[in-house]
């Protein structure tokens, strides 16, 4: 009897040192499960150092195994979306190369999905962080759960299974400004969630900058919130309204009093504000202009350069 294949995406960015070791923690779990087929999709986003050679002596061991090596660094999204476009299973998990996210849930993944989920959301109640790490994070989260257009669930990585049904959504939609766990939650299908302990990276060094950080968390408040133009527009009209009120109290004042205010600083004062709101309202409008531009251009997310395995 045929079983259902589960594929499992792993993508990496200069992992040497956990490449193996990920694959025999999921191997350790997924040899337990007999009732599933499964299938590793390595997905390498252009690395410098020997993670393509390690994924090869993989594909070597093991026929399930398959490498899919892009043309450079497309940025972590692109790799998400080869992992997506290249999955054949009935259903996917995605499961990052750091290995902060424990193997063992997986299990857990798969019961929701026989109860009828589609979307299995792995949610971290304790991280092993640095603490700045998790402020950031959880600040970040929090913000989105107010200001996005779609429910993002606080304190989740991507780490969790997606049926076919939802893989195929997110594949059909053009976006190339690209935001996973914004797509994920815009496509809707039943939901569950599982909660488990985030450990802290064991090898290697994270690529991920603060710069880093804080470009993603652009991705998904440009991608998924229309608040900062809101604000403009709400700013501009209490600006508006209140200069309004300051030009008839200010000649009102003129013409029973005198000129009440002298000097320049005043003046001064008033240009730097004004100017500064319409630069940042500039900043905010180009943001969006940026992702329009983005995406009239029709590039692809990432280029393939080869591939190995089956």
């Amino acid at each position: 009897m045929k079983h259902a294949l589960i594929s499992i995406v792993i993508p990496c960015y200069n992992e040497e040192t956990n490449i193996s070791a990920v694959y025999a923690a999921l191997e350790k779990v997924t040899g337990k499960i007999r009732r599933y087929d499964f299938e590793y999709v390595y997905v390498d986003n252009g690395s410098l150092d020997a993670t393509r050679d390690e994924i090869r002596k993989l594909v070597k061991k093991d026929s399930r195994i398959r490498g899919i090596f892009l043309s450079r660094n497309f940025g972590p999204e692109s790799s998400n979306q080869a992992g997506f476009d290249y999955a054949k299973g009935d259903a996917l998990i995605w499961y990052a190369c750091d290995m902060q996210e424990p193997a063992d849930v997986l299990p857990e993944f798969l019961r929701k999905w026989e109860e009828g989920f589609d979307k299995v959301v792995g949610v971290y109640t304790k991280s092993e962080d640095p603490w700045f790490m998790k402020i950031l994070r959880t600040s970040f989260y929090n913000v989105m759960k107010v200001i996005a257009n779609v429910d993002i669930p606080v304190n989740n990585s991507g780490f969790g299974l997606y049926s076919r049904k939802v893989v195929d959504a997110m594949k059909s939609l053009p976006e190339k400004y690209r935001f996973q766990r914004g797509i994920r939650s815009w496509v809707g299908f039943s939901t569950a969630m599982v909660t488990y302990h985030r450990h802290e990276r064991k090898f290697g060094r994270s690529s991920y900058s603060l710069l880093s950080y804080f470009q993603h968390a652009e991705r998904s408040v440009f991608g998924f919130s229309y608040l900062p133009l809101d604000m403009l527009i709400y700013s501009g009209l209490l600006l508006v309204i209140c200069s309004f009120v300051f030009i008839v109290g200010y000649t009102s004042f003129f013409f029973l009093f005198g000129n009440p205010i002298k000097g320049a600083v005043t003046i001064l004062v008033a240009i730097v504000f004004f100017g500064g709101i319409n630069l940042l309202a500039l900043s905010i409008i180009g943001k969006y202009i940026q992702v329009i531009v983005e995406e009239t251009k029709a590039r692809p997310t990432y280029i393939v350069e080869t591939m190995i395995g089956t």
